[in-house]
């Protein structure tokens, strides 16, 4: 089979042998690709692999079925992120969430933008305040990608669109104040910046982050794929104290 050679961010490595590692990557057009990278734990390989890395990616193969040999030359390094717990945080979790929830070689074009936006976001202002609610997005719009989006145009109980509060857990839909008037607190809430756009202020991005994370763990994070989950509570714990 020919060589794929392919822009990719690095979502998740781990150590496969003696001095390899198992590394799993989000591409633009080809979607999640795993490959085995000789040298993987080396000195000089281990500072690429970290998540977030901006890379140029060869995979080869004899066959479909063969994972992939992997050579990897680094892009660009979100290394010095990761020494600051919020910025790691987001990054750990936004590649882990990907790395666990796409199956291997769908494309996720979409996916690819959102969350290099998602990182280069976390670069460019670590303290939050410009990514968190970008974060949100990159959950909802990956529930989407997988199957089960979220369907925030009309409410449920109305079929009106203005007022639109609440999301029923039930279906996925959501729900105007009107509507949801007596059953607020069997709902989650729906923030405003998810409909209009902007970044919201603290507590509507903690609501954000309960919105999505109960459908991706309803939906999405299940058997195996559920102690991904960790990282996200260590990200929200966080942003928790940030917001006061």
């Amino acid at each position: 089979m020919p060589a794929l050679i392919t822009p990719a961010l690095v979502c998740a490595a781990r150590h496969h042998g003696e001095h390899g590692a198992i590394a799993r990557l989000l591409t633009p057009h080809h979607g999640l690709l795993a490959g085995y990278v000789r040298g993987g734990r080396s000195r000089a390989m281990r500072p690429v692999l970290l998540p977030g890395n901006a890379v140029k990616a060869e995979f080869r193969a004899r066959t479909e079925e063969q994972l992939a040999g992997l050579s990897l030359e680094l892009e660009h390094s979100r290394a010095p992120l990761l020494s600051e717990p919020l910025p790691a945080a987001a990054i750990d979790w936004a590649c882990a969430l990907t790395a666990a929830a796409l199956s291997e070689g769908t494309p996720h074009p979409a996916l690819f933008q959102a969350l290099d936006g998602v990182l280069g976001a976390v670069e460019a202002a670590p303290a939050a305040r410009g990514w968190a609610a970008a974060l949100v997005r990159y959950e909802l719009l990956l529930l989407a990608e997988l199957g089960f989006g979220l369907d925030l145009g009309r409410c449920a109980a109305t079929g009106g669109d203005a007022d639109l509060a609440f999301v029923s857990p039930r279906s996925a839909a959501a729900v105007s104040r009107t509507g949801a008037e007596g059953y607020e607190s069997r709902l989650l809430p729906l923030p405003a910046f998810l409909l209009e756009g902007g970044t919201g202020d603290w507590q509507a991005v903690l609501d954000g982050l309960r919105l999505t994370g109960f459908f991706l763990e309803r939906s999405v994070l299940t058997g195996w794929r559920a102690d991904v989950l960790a990282a996200r509570e260590r990200l929200v714990e966080r942003l928790g104290r940030v917001a006061g």
